[in-house]
């Protein structure tokens, strides 16, 4: 059934057709606070359907004082990684009825914080920050106005918001032993232009990982295919290409697969690359990339349990490393 656009359709309305009172559709509708009879509650949202009323989220803000809308903070956007993260939130959100009102920092601390500030001026209910940096502690803003935060991929370092990441220094013994096992001894690792955040801790524990190899190469571009394919033609016009290379990320593998293919160097016959991302556009590189996956929907599980009162610590989950071509093994 339709109605007309200037008559919403009300709680009197469900009540009505359900023949029962607006107290019991409002606990139906709202899960809450009082039980209703199951044959009570199928009548209610049968009628409701019917009717096609739909909850007024600013009317229930102003009785229970919260808004139903949680503030997410991405750091790039456009990064498939962050994108992928960014949706397993906000499907985490999505299961405890929450809205999920999203802000591209576009890897600006700026910016980070005037979306903070942005968020919290909306009245958001809970703030979930995914940083890249991480040297900005914002999260103190949302202590300040009582509104809890999380971060999630990267913190501020002795921030007192929960941070949910994975396991970047197994990741990265993991990436570094299986090259080993196909003969490798000298294992290149391309970085970022700085060494921050999660980034900086793969650097690090690549740099553990090969300390016996006097002759390992630290290499570094931005976060981008471009400049990734652009490293690795230079790299090949100079004969200076390595033989394996673990990157930071699978934004710049894709471009050091693009790179090495322009200048006839086979992968994984010339150069076998391995990748600390794992976002699910790397199975469809060619040859498909190996990486150590991060456990993106883990993660966003953890950091809405942490939000709201269902998770009593941080997790550091384990990143698999899922073999494909790229590293020299038969994929799967």
């Amino acid at each position: 059934m339709t109605n007309r656009a200037d008559k919403p359709i009300t709680l009197a309305d469900v009540a009505r057709r359900a023949g029962t009172s607006t107290a019991v559709v409002s606990y139906v509708i709202n899960n809450g606070p009082r039980p209703v009879a199951a044959a009570t509650r199928e009548r209610v949202l049968a009628a409701a359907a019917e009717l096609g009323y739909r909850p007024n989220r600013i009317a229930r803000a102003l009785r229970s004082r919260t808004t139903g809308v949680v503030g997410l903070v991405v750091a790039d956007a456009s990064n498939p990684y962050f994108g992928a993260l960014a949706r397993h939130i906000e499907q985490a959100l999505d299961k405890r009825d929450r809205l999920t009102l999203v802000g591209n920092a576009d890897y600006s601390a700026d910016r980070q914080r005037h979306l903070v500030d942005r968020f919290l001026a909306a009245q958001v209910d809970a703030l979930v920050i995914v940083s890249a940096d991480g040297e900005d502690d914002v999260a103190t803003r949302a202590e300040a106005a009582g509104v809890p935060a999380v971060y999630v991929h990267n913190g501020p370092p002795g921030g007192r918001a929960p941070v949910v990441a994975a396991d970047n220094q197994n990741a990265v013994q993991e990436a570094v032993a299986h090259l080993r096992a196909h003969g490798h001894r000298h294992i290149a690792f391309l970085s970022g232009p700085h060494d921050t955040g999660p980034v900086g801790a793969r650097r690090a524990a690549w740099h553990a990982a090969v300390a016996d190899d006097p002759d390992a190469v630290l290499l570094r571009c931005d976060y981008s295919r471009a400049a990734a394919d652009a490293l690795a033609r230079r790299l090949a016009g100079q004969g200076a290409m390595p033989q394996a290379l673990i990157t930071a990320t699978d934004e710049q593998a894709t471009g050091v697969l693009s790179g090495a293919w322009a200048c006839d160097l086979p992968v994984p016959d010339r150069i076998a690359v391995i990748s600390l991302d794992g976002t699910p556009e790397s199975a469809h590189t060619a040859p498909a990339l190996t990486v150590t996956r991060q456990p993106l929907q883990a993660m966003a599980e953890q950091a809405v349990s942490l939000l709201f009162g269902h998770a009593s610590c941080s997790l550091v989950a384990h990143a698999p490393l899922v073999i494909r071509r790229s590293c020299g093994c038969d994929e799967g």
